[in-house]
C-alpha cells in the first residue's frame, strides 16, 4: 500500500508540473488529487488502521496522503464553488484593474456549476450590465479573460466615436481626469478617464486620444456575426440569447467582443469583486472592484 501511495503522490507532483507548463488544467488536477488522496484516506480509515498496532505509525506514503487530503479537499471546494483567485496579466481593464492585481472571483453569483465540466446545475443570479466578469475565452476555453459586461441577451450595443449606446440610449458620461501609464519601450501614454454608468453600475473607463475606437482590420469571424454591422465610425450588435457582449475599461487597449464576438453563458467563470494583493502597489490591497 505504501508503494502505491508513493506512486500516486509522484503522479500528483507530475500533474502540478504539467499545470505550471499549461499542459493540464488546475481544476482537473484538483479533482484527481482530491479523489486519490481521499481514496487513500478512506482505505486507511476502514482497513489499514485496524491492522496497525496501537503505537505503530502510518507508512510515509499513507501519512502524506492522509495529511494532504483535507487541505486539498478544502481548496477544491472553495475554488470550485465559492471563490477563485486570479492574476490580472495586462492593462485591458485599466484604470479599474492594473496588471499585477491579484483578485478574487465569486464562483456562485451566476449559479452553481459542476467542477471541470463547468455545467450549471443551480441558477442563482443573471449577469448584469456593468459587472466585471471572468470567463473562458470563446476562441480558446483554456484561457481565462476578464472584461466588463456591456450587453446582456437581447441588447443592441452600439459603439461609435468612442461612446456606448445601449438599446438606443447613450450612457451617462462625465470626464474624470487623466491616467498615465507606461507602454512598451518606456513610453508614457496619457488617457482621458471618465465615469460611465451601465445599468446600476457606475465605473471608470478611459480612452487614448489619437487612437481609433474600433479597428476593422482586427475583426475576426465569430458565431452570430450576422447580428452586427460595421462601418468607419464603429459598430452595432444585437446580443443573441444565452450570450454576453464584453468590453475592457481600457477601451483603446482591449481585445474584446468588438473583435472576437459574444461570450456564451456556458463560458462564465464568475464575478470579480475584490483585489487582495498587488506586490507593486500595496495601496491597492483590499480594493472593491466596481
Amino acid at each position: 500500500m505504501d508503494a502505491l501511495a508513493i506512486i500516486l503522490l509522484a503522479l500528483l507532483i507530475a500533474g502540478v508540473a504539467l499545470v505550471f507548463k499549461g499542459v493540464a488544467s488546475l481544476p482537473l488536477l484538483l479533482l484527481v488529487a482530491t479523489a486519490i488522496t481521499g481514496a487513500i484516506w478512506l482505505w486507511d480509515k476502514l482497513l489499514l488502521s485496524k491492522k496497525r498496532g496501537k503505537d505503530e505509525a502510518r507508512t510515509p506514503g499513507v501519512e502524506y496522503s492522509v495529511s494532504l487530503f483535507p487541505v486539498i479537499l478544502l481548496v477544491f471546494l472553495l475554488r470550485s464553488f465559492l471563490v477563485e483567485p486570479f492574476r490580472i496579466p495586462s492593462g485591458s481593464m485599466m484604470p479599474t484593474l492594473l496588471a499585477g492585481d491579484f483578485i478574487l472571483v465569486n464562483k456562485y453569483t451566476y449559479g452553481i456549476r459542476l467542477p471541470v465540466a463547468d455545467r450549471k446545475i443551480i441558477d442563482v443570479n443573471e449577469p448584469q450590465r456593468g459587472e466585471v466578469m471572468v470567463f473562458h475565452f470563446p476562441e480558446d476555453p483554456a484561457v481565462d479573460y476578464i472584461k466588463r459586461i456591456v450587453g446582456v441577451p437581447g441588447d443592441r450595443v452600439e459603439y461609435r466615436d468612442k461612446r456606448l449606446t445601449i438599446n438606443g440610449q447613450p450612457l451617462a458620461y462625465r470626464e474624470n481626469g487623466t491616467f498615465s501609464f507606461e507602454t512598451g519601450g518606456l513610453n508614457y501614454v496619457t488617457a482621458i478617464v471618465y465615469q460611465e454608468k451601465l445599468g446600476e453600475h457606475e465605473h471608470m473607463a478611459m480612452t487614448i486620444p489619437g487612437i481609433p475606437g474600433f479597428v476593422q482590420e482586427q475583426l475576426k469571424t465569430f458565431p452570430y456575426q450576422e447580428n452586427c454591422t460595421y462601418n468607419e465610425d464603429g459598430f452595432a450588435c444585437r446580443v443573441p440569447e444565452g450570450h454576453y457582449f464584453m468590453m475592457g475599461d481600457n477601451r483603446d487597449g482591449s481585445n474584446d467582443s468588438r473583435y472576437w464576438g459574444f461570450v456564451p453563458e456556458r463560458n462564465i467563470v464568475g464575478k470579480a469583486f475584490f483585489i487582495w494583493m498587488n506586490f507593486g502597489d500595496f495601496k491597492r490591497i483590499g480594493t472593491t472592484i466596481n
